[in-house]
């Protein structure tokens, strides 16, 4: 047994969710401070047509992601199920799998962006003010799709072999990259929007370089090599069966920042632009909750291929109060200073106008939107896609979509700022009791301790 194995198994609770979840977090703040880096700079031009435009194409972004995260964050929780069964293979064939498939859709992802891209922006909602600088963006993001798609996959992959501090240091080398060619490229060369999407590009390609030498020279249990390509196909069908909710929950967070655009459009560019800004800032929220989630996620996949049933509920019980307790802190920093958070990013006093308000209405469910990815994640690790996808589907799709007509219908622009955060608590409940309904299933209803554990657990989430 390896070190990193040992920390699944043996070290104490708080050690190993703080061992696995502190990189992790640490890997999603630079991933926010990636996202936000392009949006902070570009804000710096003071041309709020270009704030704009970079806001209309995150979808794009964003759906890349969704592709990452299927692949990532299945592979990873796969390869923990794996390890702690002793199949050291059949992890190897699902992690050779994780890398070929992400260049092999970036490649894709390209050949269909690049020849549709003007049909693709009047889709995304530009206007004829935003459609070149969004075109130029746009251009670069989708010829280096397969870097994009190859660096954050493999951001979550390591972790699925308790390598939390290589997932971050990748992280960390195409974010400091990113930041250090923005300004100048976007400010020094003039190149606006293009520029910062070269950037962008340039930061995910530093972060292959990495994750190739991790897996050639580091990882012990892993293999990007195209010979474990020829083991057991059930790992990969269980990669992509165990990512989709990750999957769909991106994809749909795509295209309701599509139809949210498209909703916004019609009050005019700034709010557009504001609301790009806020969604970019509460991300740093949501993905201090998904650090925690993501990073114990190995955790629980392997206290459920070893069996080890009261481990998996101790670590989902702390890692369900710290989620609370950060969500809290921050989204009351949020909802104090959302006015001078947006000011961050740009110097115009009408985006700023628009933002505050958003910015209070999205951070609402901010203490507790942790529950939902613990939840999600939990369900993951157990190797029950299907109750985690529907909890997906629901956040993104089925109650954001149908609230963010209604509300616009019912309050106009005030609803759309409110739709996040209602559709968030729905979904909130609904991952409490579908939680609960999968613990008894995984640990058995006849075994008295363990439901007591279970109610316990539920009551404290």
């Amino acid at each position: 047994m390896n070190q990193n194995e040992a920390v699944f198994r043996d070290a104490p609770v708080r050690t190993a969710v703080v061992r696995m979840a502190v990189p992790t977090v640490i890997s999603s703040l630079v991933l926010v401070i990636y996202n936000m880096a392009d949006t902070f700079f570009v804000g710096q031009t003071h041309d709020a047509m270009q704030v704009a435009a970079v806001s209309l194409t995150n979808p794009v972004f964003v759906m890349f992601m969704a592709i990452a995260n299927l692949l990532g964050i299945g592979g990873s929780a796969v390869i923990s199920i794996l390890l702690g069964q002793q199949m050291h293979k059949e992890a190897k064939t699902a992690s050779s799998f994780c890398c070929y498939a992400s260049l092999i859709f970036g490649v894709l992802s390209a050949l269909i962006i690049l020849p549709l891209m003007d049909p693709l922006l009047s889709v995304l909602g530009s206007t004829q003010n935003t459609i070149q600088p969004a075109r130029e963006y746009l251009f670069y993001i989708a010829v280096g799709a397969p870097f994009i798609l190859f660096a954050n996959t493999f951001g979550h992959v390591v972790r699925g072999e308790g390598a939390a501090k290589a997932s971050m240091v990748g992280g960390m080398i195409g974010t400091v990259v990113n930041i250090v060619l923005d300004p100048v490229f976007i400010l020094t060369l003039n190149m606006g929007t293009a520029g910062a999407a070269i950037a962008t590009v340039l930061g995910n390609v530093c972060g292959c370089i990495y994750y190739v030498w991790y897996f050639m020279r580091r990882s012990s249990m892993l293999s990007i090599h195209p010979r474990h390509l020829r083991g057991d196909k059930h790992q990969m069908v269980q990669v992509v069966t165990i990512g989709i909710p990750a999957g769909v929950n991106s994809a749909l967070m795509s295209i309701a920042t599509v139809l949210l655009n498209n909703a916004l459009v019609q009050y005019g560019d700034d709010p557009v632009a504001a609301m790009g800004i806020v969604t970019k800032a509460y991300l740093f929220i949501v993905f201090i909750h998904m650090g925690i989630t993501n990073g114990i996620q190995p955790l629980l996949g392997y206290c459920f291929g070893a069996g080890l049933r009261r481990r998996f509920l101790d670590i989902l019980k702390f890692s369900g109060i710290l989620t609370v307790v950060c969500g809290t802190a921050l989204s009351a920093v949020y909802i104090i200073f959302s006015r001078q958070i947006v000011a961050l990013f740009i110097d115009d006093a009408s985006v700023i106008a628009y933002g505050g308000p958003m910015l209070i209405a999205t951070s609402i469910a901010g203490p507790i939107l942790g529950l939902l990815f613990l939840s999600i994640n939990s369900m993951q690790a157990l190797g029950r896609p299907l109750p985690a996808t529907m909890l997906s589907v629901c956040r993104q799709g089925l109650i954001f979509i149908p609230l963010l007509y209604i509300l616009d219908a019912g309050f106009g622009l005030n609803g759309i700022n409110f739709t996040q955060a209602v559709a968030d608590y729905i979904s909130i409940v609904l991952a409490i009791i579908l939680l609960v309904q999968t613990l008894k299933a995984f640990t058995g209803k006849s075994e008295s301790e363990n439901s007591l554990h279970i109610s316990q657990t539920a009551s404290n989430l």
